[in-house]
């Protein structure tokens, strides 16, 4: 077989599991952050965590991009920077501005969220750079043009939550406190749905499988954890704004 068969192989598989993890995830909260259990042993700093398990996104769809092998066109070097300028913050900056280095992470979740990263990264690099068909013309096109002012309003409103969030604590504060501004005054984590209306913007300016998988993923993911977010709130501050939804607005 081609690597494009099984590619195309691949990324439906991929798709398929974010829609059967889904559940799973939302009847087991992943321990990490303030769900990490208090007796978990195989542990490394949060930071080292973060670089390790995210790095791979940054990494592995620019070297996709520079195995290309064709000339990359104008629209995959816009989809590229869009896709760097969320994970070179997230693996790179974001961690350092973590107040207190964050609780120790559980090593399983930094290995397993290291290969999700790689697979990610190998099938959304591999089709912007070589499999995909991007002529310029898909710059002016309305899925590319809608798809990229989604994924710039979910960073930008990711990039806000996370900064109120920072100027919670202090520099050696670890405790948890109840967050205020911007989108949290109608959710509990406005930061998870920047990240959800990114990946889904990306789904659409790409307008790929890969990109749809990715999306599908996101949800399977920050779903579930602002659910558990939102009742850890609720059971930890009793002041907690009763009127707050755990990710959308007046409906979730």
């Amino acid at each position: 077989m081609s690597e494009r068969e099984v590619y195309d192989i691949a990324v439906r598989c991929w798709a398929g599991l974010a829609a059967v993890v889904m559940p799973i995830l939302f009847l087991k909260t992943a321990p990490y952050g303030r769900h990490t259990p208090a007796n978990a042993r195989w542990t490394l700093p949060s930071r080292i965590g973060w670089i390790v398990m995210e790095a791979p996104s940054a990494i592995v769809v620019a070297i996709c991009m520079l195995a290309a092998p064709r000339p990359v066109g104008v629209v995959p070097l816009m989809l590229f920077f869009l896709w760097e300028l969320h994970y070179l913050n997230r693996s790179f900056v974001y961690p350092f501005r973590m107040r207190g280095g964050g609780r120790p992470m559980p090593i399983s979740i930094c290995t397993s969220a290291f290969s999700f990263t790689t697979i990610n990264g190998y099938l959304n690099g591999r089709w912007i750079a070589t499999f995909g068909v991007y002529p310029d013309a898909w710059a002016t096109d309305p899925r590319f043009v809608i798809g990229v002012a989604l994924f710039a309003i979910g960073f930008a409103i990711n990039q806000h939550s996370d900064a109120l969030l920072f100027r919670l604590r202090g520099r050696d504060d670890t405790g948890y406190k109840i967050p205020s501004g911007g989108l949290f005054r109608y959710v509990s984590c406005p930061n998870y749905l920047g990240e959800i209306i990114e990946w889904c913007g990306w789904a659409l300016a790409t307008w790929s499988v890969a990109g749809l998988a990715f999306a599908l993923w996101t949800v399977a993911n920050l779903a579930p954890r602002a659910r558990a977010h939102h009742r850890w709130y609720r059971a930890t501050f009793a002041t907690y704004p009763a009127n707050r939804r755990a990710l959308v607005p007046g409906v979730y």
